[in-house]
């Protein structure tokens, strides 16, 4: 019996049709675009500049608030949001103000109905634009630098660190971190949260901080703070600055 060849073509678009719905969820750069749009024409503190990962070639927002000295921050926003959103702007404006350069940059965004479970797939990109950022303060004459970031934030600063990470990155503050510990890394780190953080961060804290190895490496805990520190920015920004002062040399 002769076969219809339009079963053929039609079993390929099921199996196509199949992946591209189990297919991983791509960086919603309209959404960036959006973001960056609202953002930029509301900066006071700092300019506004776009860097560009190898990977897709595509342009991101940092804001960049330059400082005399060799010290400078890339600071790393959590889920879904912006480089100058609440605590964030708060880091980034007032860890300059401590004599830290700040970079804060534009991480992947998904859908706003996204979660974080949804996020590891965008990792790899995340990890790109944290070195062209070191690659962008190198290039501005900053040889002591650190990370600082937040919640999902800290996991996608962990996938660049577990890497192969420039040797300029002295040190890391990772604020509200889940689910990671530190295991392998050799760069200081400041494990920090609140005592009323979310619970993957409360019930993983024993784990992180057994597993900081490094000298100067510490965890703190910011009392009746919550996962973004609200009314306790001041303890928040003074612990981070504290961290950096004694690891940035």
């Amino acid at each position: 019996m002769q076969k219809n060849p339009w079963m053929g073509v039609a079993g390929g678009l099921v199996v196509l049709f199949s992946l591209v719905a189990f297919a991983e969820p791509a960086a919603d750069y309209a959404r960036e675009k959006k973001w960056a749009d609202e953002v930029v024409p509301g900066v006071v503190v700092g300019d506004p500049v776009y860097l560009q990962t190898p990977r897709g070639h595509h342009r991101f927002l940092a804001l960049f608030t330059p400082v005399e000295g060799r010290k400078a921050v890339i600071v790393v926003h959590g889920m879904g949001i912006h480089p100058d959103w609440g605590m964030i702007g708060t880091l980034r404006t007032e860890l300059a103000d401590r004599g830290f350069a700040t970079l804060s940059i534009q991480m992947p965004v998904l859908a706003a109905d996204a979660q974080g479970k949804d996020y590891p797939p965008t990792f790899p990109e995340a990890a790109d634009r944290i070195a062209q950022a070191v690659d962008f303060l190198k290039a501005k004459g900053y040889t002591q630098l650190a990370i600082v970031s937040h919640s999902l934030g800290s996991r996608m600063s962990h996938a660049y660190l577990v890497g192969t990470p420039d040797p300029a990155v002295k040190a890391w503050a990772s604020l509200g971190l889940q689910q990671d510990d530190y295991a392998g890394l050799k760069l200081p780190i400041l494990d920090m949260y609140g005592d009323n953080d979310l619970p993957p961060v409360l019930g993983g804290a024993a784990n992180r901080k057994h597993s900081l190895a490094a000298g100067n490496s510490r965890q703190v805990v910011i009392p009746h703070a919550d996962h973004f520190y609200t009314a306790h920015e001041g303890k928040m920004v003074d612990t981070v600055a504290t961290f950096l002062n004694d690891t940035l040399k």
